[in-house]
């Protein structure tokens, strides 16, 4: 995703294995779709990566030095390639677990409304 008019991701990752079983998917999709994605983000540095005996990943770098990274293992081209647009379109930001439904600065002092209140 675009934060100001910048995208985000600076660079993925594709590590696959050349003969295991689970990278089988990741070979399918580095000779079919790898190209067109490539096309399609040209503001985007793709690089593959050959690493035997190992689990396929793709590892992505963001502008805010952070980095993520998601194994995807005996999956179909099809989900890898959506794994990576997720990738292509995310900010970065770490996760932040919110402890509420409800934020706001002035939080009520009566509590929070709900269906169960009996009058």
């Amino acid at each position: 995703m675009a934060l100001r008019g910048v995208w985000q991701l600076q660079k993925l990752i594709v590590s696959y294995c050349d003969w295991g079983g689970s990278s089988r998917g990741i070979r399918a999709f580095m000779e079919s779709q790898l190209p067109t994605f490539k096309e399609k983000n040209p503001q985007l540095e793709l690089v593959t990566e050959l690493i035997r005996g190992q689990h396929p990943l793709l590892k992505g770098f963001y502008k805010n030095k952070n980095e993520r990274v998601i194994c995807v293992k005996n999956m179909t081209p099809e989900d890898i390639l959506l794994h990576a647009t997720r990738l292509r379109n995310a900010l970065g930001r770490k996760v932040v677990k919110l402890k509420t439904r409800h934020v706001t600065k002035h939080p009520s002092v009566q509590g929070t409304w709900t269906t169960d209140v009996k009058f």
